[in-house]
């Protein structure tokens, strides 16, 4: 990760400080269009996978608008924002306003990112309208994702959002909007984000220093996301995958060795990145193969495999929960995946 902004990948940009957006014009057009039309709505909803674009169009269009703060003189299109105007310098530094980014913080005694946003941080959100409410520009909070937040500050955030102050813009970003309380979704307008076609995905690579051509065969296994993407290039993800697939087709003593190395590379030290990785992939298998069962015919498997999915984000749950020995997890779980899928 990023030592200049927690949580952001070796080899990315952050959002607040990227210039370029790609893949998602529709997008772009479509919240000009509302903008200028002085008729849009006060919360919006970005949805899609992780990692195709949905912050980095946030502060695009958070820059647009402190930019143009007078709807009917916007431009028509959404401009690659000027790194070196007053508000881009703003934004990039967590110094604007007018402008909140609400993410998950960091733990001030381990120095590492919380596992959700908490009702603290919502709170700010309170401050933030109440220091600026006499400036008569707009006040634009980034919840990045709301799927990170916890009960409590979801709650919270839906008290600002059903009375949301005047020339307020709330940016609701959601990996996975039906986690989400419905009183939040249905008080947010939806935009749905695709996954990037490779094109779009490799302008975007090449955007952060891929040179060109590289990693064109792990195009596929990023399934249209920029920090997929990264993930097998920088942290080997593609090595990771290529382990699971051997604990799964090994068998005997090299069975049990493959998953003691795969559980190994995982539970090493600043290994969460790729962690989470692994994690998402093996329930993108699950899935992938319960489909599969379901559009061969065979209900029976299909619906052993979603059970084994839901037991297995279970067990996931409790040993993060508890703090439980990783590789030990690890090493259930994939005894548990290799019966379950070679039935």
């Amino acid at each position: 990760m990023s030592e200049e902004r927690p949580g952001v990948l070796d080899g990315a940009i952050a959002p607040q400080d990227n210039p370029r957006l790609f893949g998602h014009e529709d997008a772009e057009a479509f919240l000009a269009q509302s903008y200028r039309s002085g008729k849009g709505h006060h919360a919006i909803l970005i949805e899609g996978p992780e990692g195709i674009g949905k912050a980095t169009l946030a502060f695009r269009f958070a820059n647009y608008v402190l930019s143009h703060p007078d709807p009917s003189s916007a431009p028509e299109i959404i401009p690659d924002p000027d790194p070196a105007s007053p508000i881009s310098r703003q934004i990039s530094g967590g110094a604007s306003h007018n402008l909140l980014h609400l993410s998950r913080p960091v733990d001030d005694k381990t120095g590492k990112v919380k596992s959700a946003i908490t009702v603290d941080e919502v709170r700010r959100a309170g401050k933030f309208f109440s220091q600026t409410s006499g400036t008569g520009n707009w006040r634009i909070v980034i919840i990045d994702p709301a799927d990170d937040l916890n009960r409590n500050a979801a709650n919270a955030i839906l008290k600002i959002l059903e009375e949301p102050p005047k020339r307020a813009l709330f940016l609701v970003l959601s990996h996975a909007p039906g986690r989400l309380l419905p009183t939040i979704r249905s008080r947010c307008l939806p935009l749905k984000l695709a996954p990037l076609e490779n094109e779009p995905l490799r302008w975007a690579l090449e955007n952060l220093g891929v040179p060109p051509g590289q990693g064109n065969e792990l195009l596929p296994a990023a399934k249209g996301s920029v920090s997929e993407a990264l993930k097998l290039l920088n942290y080997g993800g593609g090595e990771i995958i290529d382990a699971y697939r051997q604990v799964l087709s090994a068998d005997g003593p090299a069975a049990r060795k493959a998953m003691h190395r795969l559980a190994d590379a995982l539970s090493g030290k600043d290994s969460d990145t790729i962690f989470g990785f692994f994690l998402s992939h093996i329930g993108d298998d699950i899935v992938e193969r319960a489909r599969a069962a379901a559009l061969g015919g065979s209900l029976a498997t299909a619906e052993r495999l979603a059970r084994l999915h839901s037991e297995t984000t279970e067990r996931l749950n409790i040993s993060q929960a508890y703090n439980l020995d990783r590789k030990q997890t690890l090493i259930t779980i994939l005894s548990e995946l290799k019966q379950q899928l070679s039935e």
